[in-house]
């Protein structure tokens, strides 16, 4: 059997019952174990898969961002109690990096009594909120305008970034797993590799109901972040996969 009848069987079985072992697939295509993980290798190279201990599971991908205003009302509760867990691990004094999002956003709205930090922001909903309720200082990367995400993207916006020196970067995400974070825009790619450059620490701040999804633009791999703060809803399997990376994965509410 050539690999391409291979990678068909394999997608089908995947598809039908969403998670298949690695053990199954070697009996039933009746190939070796390291041919059956190249295969999934290659598959998850295309977005096709994810691979998991011991085994691949079916994906959700996501062809396309949705506007902020969609946004703001998805996962809400979620969204409030990671970002209040994320403002207790700000120091005085900080310079922080919050990333264009409405989980961001959540985080923004807890830090409306301080007046200590130097705010870095690519995202208008966020600086405009803060400039009516905070006296912290701030920065805005300003940036290629990208309307339905009320932020700044691309090069411009990434340029920015480099000429600064961050403490503590709170990287949003439109989808990820352990592979990484991913998004659908191309355009954000350089923001986000850019403050994950220049910054001290990173923090993931995404909510359970984006893991296991992958977009066409693999942003940054996991193993550039320190932290992961998400919420009680992560299923099981994903804490267990995450419990194996050097990564401190806070659990918010």
């Amino acid at each position: 059997m050539i690999p391409v009848e291979r990678h068909q069987q394999i997608l089908t079985l995947v598809q039908e019952r969403g998670v298949v072992s690695i053990a199954e697939l070697t009996e039933r295509l009746a190939v070796s174990h390291m041919t059956i993980r190249r295969d999934l290798q290659k598959l998850e190279e295309q977005g096709a898969v994810l691979l998991v201990s011991g085994g691949v599971r079916s994906t959700e991908r996501l062809s396309s961002e949705p506007t902020h205003l969609d946004k703001t009302s998805m996962f809400s509760l979620e969204k409030q109690t990671i970002g209040a867990a994320a403002a207790r691990h700000i120091p005085r004094n900080s310079c922080i990096y919050l990333d264009a999002g409405t989980t961001t956003l959540a985080l923004a709205r807890e830090l409306g009594i301080r007046d200590d930090l130097l705010i870095i922001t690519n995202d208008f909903v966020i600086a405009n909120f803060l400039i009516d309720t905070s006296q912290c200082r701030m920065i805005h990367t300003g940036g290629t305008l990208c309307r339905d995400n009320r932020s700044c993207v691309g090069d411009a916006a990434a340029q920015a970034l480099r000429g600064l020196s961050v403490d503590i970067a709170f990287i949003s995400a439109s989808c990820w797993g352990m592979r990484g974070t991913f998004t659908p825009d191309e355009e954000k790619i350089a923001v986000k590799r850019a403050v994950s450059e220049v910054s001290r620490k990173r923090v993931l701040l995404a909510d359970s109901s984006k893991y296991n999804k992958i977009a066409t633009f693999l942003a940054l791999p996991l193993t550039q972040f320190d932290s992961i703060i998400t919420d009680p809803h992560l299923p099981a399997a994903a804490r267990q996969e995450l419990a194996t990376l050097e990564l401190d994965v806070t659990l918010a509410g």
